[in-house]
């Protein structure tokens, strides 16, 4: 048990100079003197210590800034030393709300209770004295003296954040939250306070998703990137590797490792196999590469990324996007996925293609409903329509592409639309997804130059395959506009093999 006991005047003396070096430490910032004083924490061997800060720790210590981003191999402490930082925050200043968030309800509860931990190891003499708590309940912890607050809350709760003000905000394994991601997130970065510090971190989970994209804008956002490879923890050694392979003398040399950290990473690869660069991290933007759940090739996908232009026109707000306007020389394909639509759901998404080459002349991305989504198709259909007049309209009739379907047909007087063994529309099945998605992921490889939307190849980017075995998009993202183009190109595909599409009388 700790002896040292702080008033609570030393307490508030302590908050001003958190972030600055303390005496007669050799540098350290007070943070760190003051948590190997007061916090206790149970050790790898569950032995109650002192919280002393390891080498990532400190690490980031030295480098932290007011926004961060971290990304971190297993087990690196890092969620250990936010909250003590942030639980010494929390008591060394009036009037503060600190609020960490977890991917899981028991996570959540874990890190509650290394934070009921940190205060009951506190001296009695404080703990009934200026750090009395007036509410200590699953997730809530309150210094009415302070008149300060600390919560811990799950990802899980779509609200998580709301009406708050916040001066300290963790945002832990986010990459591995459930549901919308961004949009949780977002709710929780408006409750932080101008000036406030966050810390947002988590180990890669594929390069998809809120974490993944946080990290790629991190330095236009001002926010510090922090990399922790596995080696940077003590703990991570083994046996002696011997006979060591060209990449491990490589990663020897580059990284100025032992032969007892490649024999841990020998343990690894026999353990996690594919997933090691994943979940023990070498490198900051391979380590997002190597979860293999995307079902498209990463690589290829964002060398396309990197490439593409802004359309040369846009309207609707920019909903609809416009790259290569109509010639009336060529044949052209509107491929129409009607999602949900309405103001809350998924994307309506449209897909212009040039049926010769395939090539991505224009997209619509909007939430509308089925009518006003007939209406656009048709309009593009009859600007497209070369010297025919009109152009193929191919509408996925799955969920609500019935209704598109007949309001091309009553309103728009709309003829020229693709059937399936007579009958309107496109069915995507569990038949028919395989090969839609297959050939999509061919054309990103042998073909990419086809495809000229940052927003379709971002979905790309985040289709990924399921656990059941199903494929689609990873949570918080969308994958319309992918649809519309699978679905463009599927039936582009069928029309070459069979050199005819059955027309549908209006």
């Amino acid at each position: 048990m700790n002896e040292v006991v702080y008033s609570h005047e030393e307490l508030l003396e302590f908050g001003k100079i958190l972030d600055q070096s303390f005496a007669g430490t050799n540098g350290e910032t007070t943070s760190i003197y003051l948590a190997h004083q007061l916090l206790r924490i149970r050790d790898r061997t569950g032995k109650e210590s002192a919280l002393a800060a390891n080498t990532v720790q400190a690490e980031f210590e030295r480098n932290r800034k007011t926004q961060n981003i971290v990304v971190k191999a297993r087990q690196m402490g890092m969620t250990t030393w936010v909250a003590g930082r942030f639980f010494l925050k929390t008591i060394t200043a009036p009037g503060v709300l600190t609020v960490q968030v977890a991917q899981t309800r028991e996570a959540a509860e874990g890190i509650f209770r290394m934070v009921q931990r940190f205060w009951e190891c506190l001296p009695l003499e404080m703990r009934k004295g200026c750090l009395r708590r007036s509410r200590a309940n699953v997730g809530q912890m309150i210094f009415p003296n302070l008149d300060s607050e600390f919560r811990v809350l799950s990802a899980c709760d779509e609200s998580a954040g709301r009406g708050l003000t916040v001066q300290n905000m963790h945002c832990s394994e986010v990459s591995r939250w459930p549901g919308d991601a961004a949009a949780t997130l977002a709710g929780l970065r408006a409750a932080l306070v101008p000036g406030g510090e966050m810390v947002i971190e988590s180990t890669p989970n594929g390069a998809y998703g809120c974490f993944y994209e946080e990290w790629q804008q991190a330095e236009e956002k001002g926010v510090a990137k922090h990399f922790f490879p596995w080696w940077m923890e003590d703990a991570y050694v083994s046996a002696a590797a011997t006979n060591l392979r060209a990449d491990e003398i490589e990663l020897k040399a580059k990284h100025d490792l032992t032969d007892a950290q490649i024999g841990f990473r020998r343990g690894l690869e026999a353990s996690y196999r594919g997933l090691r660069t994943q979940e023990f991290a070498e490198d900051a933007e391979l380590c997002f590469r190597s979860t293999g759940e995307c079902c498209f090739d990463i690589e290829a996908v964002e060398r396309r990324l990197s490439r593409v232009s802004d359309p040369v026109e846009t309207r609707r707000d920019g909903a609809l996007r416009i790259w290569l306007p109509a010639l009336p020389d060529r044949e052209y394909l509107v491929a129409v996925d009607t999602a949900g639509g309405g103001p809350t759901g998924d994307f309506a998404a449209v897909q212009v293609l040039d049926m010769a080459t395939g090539m991505q002349c224009a997209e619509l991305q909007q939430r509308i409903g089925m009518l006003e989504l007939a209406h656009v198709a048709a309009s593009l259909g009859r600007e497209y329509g070369g010297a025919g007049g009109a152009a193929l309209i191919a509408v996925e009739r799955n969920n609500h592409g019935a209704g598109v379907l007949a309001y091309l047909d009553a309103i728009e007087k709309y003829a020229y639309v693709y059937e399936q063994a007579g009958v309107a529309g496109w069915l995507t099945s569990a038949g028919s997804k395989p090969a839609m998605i297959s050939r999509m992921g061919a054309l990103l490889v042998e073909s990419p130059e086809l495809f000229l939307s940052k927003s379709l190849l971002g979905e790309c980017r985040t289709f990924i395959s399921h656990p059941g075995g199903g494929t689609g998009a990873a949570n918080g993202a969308h994958d319309d506009c992918l649809m519309a183009m699978a679905m463009g190109q599927a039936v582009r595909a069928e029309r070459l093999q069979n050199g005819s599409y059955k027309m549908r009388v209006a």
